[in-house]
């Protein structure tokens, strides 16, 4: 089944790199930009025109296209494909997608193609500093156009200066923006082109899935605030835009605004946006027409609507994200935790839209590596995210710095900003280590190891670069949003190191580079002693003495076994000490249930995962959450709402231990060959389903609690084998198929 992979991974990427023995990008192929001057403030989308005429009979016809921005292509009115913001946005210094569609359906004998060019990331306004142009001012596309006729002849269409070039309905579109489309415009002067100077060099073949539409609401309430504003609720925080019938005169106005959350007093909100203004507007012209945004998405649940009465069937969400396929489902007896797996899917589906954003609504939606690495584990059971962050990946790589340091955001947007923005810091630097490491566990391809080795060791290296006496300490972002006492980032750095340091170790070995690994063996010795000897007492306690500190400790296997049961029993007691709460940020929650269910306090674990008062994962839920919020007080207990992100990935990755400790689903060889099913009963849980596709077929692991005993069932794929722990009796090894065991309820203690 790994070779399998590698091969599908193979003919997915490679089919369109060649054209009859040729490189797709021939000489004679031109960039081409718009032939008329833009406007210098808000630049209208140019539209790209080329006609020609097909006088025999089809056999296929097969376009290949990519843009400096986004683009949408419609051949004789009809949309060209279903993908968004497509080239996709990548390290577009060094690597640049290209698409390819079939257009035999929509050829016909006169054709009329149009490829319309949105700002998108490429020369938007777009990062932190809301500066446009980021990768360049031109706005364009390049193409080519294959068709093979019935009879085997033959014609290629190619971008050059025989296209023209306008503007059209959409006069504006950004991402933080929003669009401005008036129905009354259409191109009515056309334009020649003007030939780019751009390198095909950097053209790549699209990894992974496009961006596409997917669920969709309808309103379920429409009411006037308490402020005067008519406000449609669709019920769950989504990122995407709003698609309505709107019926009325020419040049009538139409402005729907977005926004996550209501106020305190029940008002339209949007302090949390930053500067991105989240704003369509539509100019009708006379009669009744379906609008939607083509270069822009938001993140919202609530919509207030001025220039029309609303009309609930006229208004529908529409949900965008990258086409990744479901992996896995979960559910059990105890419906607040089923709305934090569901508020956990909803954040992946939000912020999963062409790279791993941070959240989708303010004016930042950037690939945050930290963000990005301690989701990955529970991203993985939820949906197949192989290809999704295989391209990811390949931008890290490209974007790493000559030093080896890792960008604490990719794509690195802010790449030539002067000083430089915070770079190879602990946590978010390791993503380079992290997700390679762990896409290879998941989905047991060692393609993922070879691609990212020499990026891997180059983070490492970089670190070991600016240590001194085997410590290292960088300005970090330590342990973000912890809501308790904080844990030093030097302590937090040193973690970070040694694990990075042992996953280059693990790749070592996989890929037999012996020396690699007895190299990086002993950095990883050295880096432990270090940190035993500035860190931890005889006794085992931790100096910074916080959960955090515990927990990195106690997951990245920092401590001598001798040491690992008191420290385990301190990390515990700092929970009781605060009313079994947690007090971890970023970096600590991850693996918070983990170090204790690991270490005999799975019993602690449930109390923690329980808790519905703030810091807790079902406060938010408790309080109507429909998504995981940035901060975990992001509404107070008096509904007081703070400028935050409601749609933030991060601290679902307790979404990984629901699956793996709570269901029991874990790999105990890479690429699930060989399985483990040991579910750990607790929290007053009566019955649980789950699911898992792996690589080989799908996992299910079912138990349920019938007066004192568990009634479990397993059902295991074809190709692999699995041990099954049954709580109260001995392990059982079996190989595929389904089968029913039954145990000892024994809810796990600890406590």
């Amino acid at each position: 089944m790994k070779h399998l992979l590698c091969f599908v991974t193979i003919l997915s990427l490679g089919f369109v790199e060649f054209v009859s023995g040729q490189s797709v990008w021939t000489p004679d192929i031109k960039w081409i930009n718009p032939g008329f001057a833009e406007d210098t403030v808000l630049r209208s989308p140019p539209v790209f025109r080329k006609t020609f005429r097909v006088l025999k009979p089809v056999k296929s016809a097969t376009l290949y296209i990519s843009a400096h921005g986004v683009y949408e292509g419609m051949l004789n009115g009809r949309r060209i494909g279903d993908a968004f913001f497509a080239p996709g946005w990548t390290s577009y210094d060094t690597r640049l997608q290209y698409q390819q569609y079939e257009l035999g359906d929509l050829i016909k004998k006169q054709n009329d193609l149009r490829i319309t060019v949105g700002e998108g990331w490429y020369r938007g306004v777009f990062g932190g500093l809301m500066e446009k142009d980021n990768y360049g001012h031109d706005a364009g596309i390049i193409c080519r156009i294959d068709i093979r006729y019935k009879d085997g002849s033959a014609d290629t269409i190619i971008s050059d200066t025989s296209w023209q070039s306008s503007t059209g309905p959409i006069r504006h579109s950004d991402i933080y923006g929003g669009e401005t489309y008036d129905a009354n415009i259409q191109p009515d002067h056309w334009y020649g082109v003007r030939t780019g100077n751009y390198s095909t060099a950097i053209l790549v073949p699209a990894i992974g899935q496009a961006v596409r539409k997917h669920e969709t609401f309808k309103p379920v309430k429409v009411w006037t605030t308490p402020a005067g504003d008519q406000v449609i609720d669709f019920g769950q925080n989504l990122a995407g835009w709003v698609q309505c019938r709107l019926h009325g005169n020419t040049n009538d106005t139409v402005v729907l605004q977005h926004a996550e959350m209501l106020d305190k007093a029940g008002n339209f909100y949007t302090g949390n946006l930053r500067e991105a203004k989240a704003t369509d507007t539509y100019i009708l012209k006379k009669g009744t027409a379906v609008y939607e945004p083509h270069f822009t998405w938001h993140g919202f649940r609530y919509v207030k609507v001025s220039g029309v009465k609303v009309q609930p069937a006229d208004f529908t969400a529409v949900a965008l994200y990258t086409d990744i396929t479901p992996a896995g489902t979960f559910s059990c007896s105890d419906t607040m935790l089923n709305k934090l797996q569901h508020n956990i899917t909803w954040s992946l589906k939000g912020n999963f839209l062409d790279i791993p954003t941070d959240c989708p609504q303010r004016s930042e939606r950037l690939g945050w590596t930290g963000d990005a690495q301690v989701f990955f584990r529970t991203a993985a059971f939820n949906f197949d995210v192989s290809s999704f962050y295989e391209k990811w990946l390949q931008d890290l790589k490209a974007d790493q710095r000559d030093n080896g340091s890792v960008p604490a955001i990719i794509p690195n947007i802010y790449r030539n900003l002067q000083p430089p923005r915070r770079h190879g810091v602990a946590g978010w630097g390791d993503a380079a280590t992290i997700v390679p490491w762990n896409s290879y566990l998941v989905y047991g391809d060692t393609a993922i190891l070879h691609k990212q080795y020499e990026s891997m060791k180059a983070w490492v290296d970089y670190i070991q670069a600016n240590s001194k006496n085997d410590y290292w300490s960088a300005n970090g972002y330590g342990d973000w949003l912890a809501p308790g006492d904080s844990t030093s980032l030097p302590y937090i750095d040193q973690c970070f190191w040694a694990y990075s340091t042992q996953l280059v170790v693990h790749a070592a070995q996989v890929l037999g580079q012996t020396a690699d690994q007895a190299k990086y063996g002993d950095m990883l010795q050295r880096v432990k002693d270090a940190f035993m000897k500035a860190y931890i007492h005889p006794d085992g306690s931790t100096m910074p003495n916080t959960q955090t500190s515990y927990v990195l400790a106690l997951e990245f296997d920092l401590l001598p076994d001798s040491l690992r049961k008191p420290a385990a029993a301190r990390l515990a007691a700092l929970i009781k000490a605060n009313n079994n709460h947690l007090a971890t940020g970023f970096l600590g929650t991850p693996f918070l249930l983990h170090a204790l269910s690991n270490n005999g306090y799975t019993g602690v674990a449930y109390d923690v995962l329980q808790q519905d008062t703030y810091p807790s994962w079902l406060y938010p839920v408790r309080m109507g959450a429909t998504t995981i919020w940035e901060k975990w007080n992001a509404i107070l207990p008096d509904s007081t709402v703070q400028a935050t992100s409601y749609n933030h990935y991060s601290y679902g990755a307790v979404g990984d231990w629901l699956y793996r400790t709570v269901a029991g689903i874990d790999a105990a060889q890479p690429g699930y060959r060989h399985i483990r099913i040991a579910p750990q009963p607790g929290g007053g849980i009566t019955w649980v389903r789950a699911s898992y596709n792996c690589p080989y077929g799908k996992i299910v692991s079912n138990w349920k609690k019938e007066g004192d005993k568990l009634q479990m069932e397993v059902e295991i794929p074809t190709g692999t084998t699995a041990t099954v722990i049954i709580p109260g009796k001995a392990p059982v090894e079996i190989k595929e198929g389904r089968y029913t065991f039954e145990g000892v309820y024994q809810p796990s203690g600890g406590g």
